[in-house]
């Protein structure tokens, strides 16, 4: 069983090539197999391992809301998932939960971290040397649950798609984050009204009445 996706064939587009090759070198526990990568006259085919339902999905199936357990069990395997990411020297840089998905039959109970299209290297395997810190860089990701830093335009690296997944896991027991629906004018921008939100709101007040682990 498989997933099939495919784009149009332009020479200016090749989002699924890269994210074959990303795939590919990526290749082990919770990352899905690529099956084949090719095309034809009109589009660019990736065919991949079938997999289960995204976390958002699950998430909106569960009324909106996780247990403490459930997003402590799904928290630990997404973190070992990017630790494993982390080790091949990429970030993610667009944690969310419809990037994480179940497997299926005899892996059901597996998280999966999929849709590398943002992804980016961090750190030279021949040279052992990590990317220099910049400034003024676009917003990359999802502003929901992107972290501090990048909101301000800093060089992401391992600690923003911790962060990230810090935001995830307390959605999912929280089932919304204060940054959520916020109203703007339309002279407003959106993403800053969103980055100062989260700014101003302490870890400490984002885990309030639940236990302080998840603080720390």
């Amino acid at each position: 069983m498989k997933n099939k996706i495919k784009e149009p064939k332009d020479e200016n587009n090749n989002l699924l090539e890269t994210e074959a090759y990303r795939l590919i070198h990526l290749k082990g526990e919770g990352v899905p197999k690529v099956i084949c990568y090719g095309n034809n006259n009109k589009f660019n085919i990736l065919v991949f391992q079938l997999l289960g339902k995204s976390l958002e999905d699950l998430f909106n199936v569960c009324g909106r809301k996780f247990s403490i357990k459930t997003s402590c069990i799904l928290g630990v395997q997404m973190v070992q998932r990017l630790k494993y990411v982390h080790e091949k020297c990429h970030i993610h840089r667009d944690i969310k939960p419809d990037n994480f998905t179940m497997g299926i039959n005899a892996d059901e109970n597996k998280v999966y971290v999929i849709d590398f299209g943002l992804a980016k290297k961090f750190k030279s395997q021949t040279k052992n040397t990590h990317i220099p810190f910049k400034t003024g860089k676009n917003m990359t990701g999802t502003a929901r649950y992107c972290s501090i830093n990048t909101h301000e335009g800093f060089e992401q690296s391992r600690r923003d798609d911790l962060e990230s997944i810090g935001y995830v896991v307390m959605y999912f027991i929280r089932g919304v984050l204060p940054w959520q629906g916020l109203k703007c004018r339309k002279d407003e921008d959106h993403y800053e009204i969103i980055h100062q939100k989260k700014k101003s709101t302490s870890v400490t007040e984002l885990c309030k009445g639940y236990p302080g682990k998840f603080s720390k």
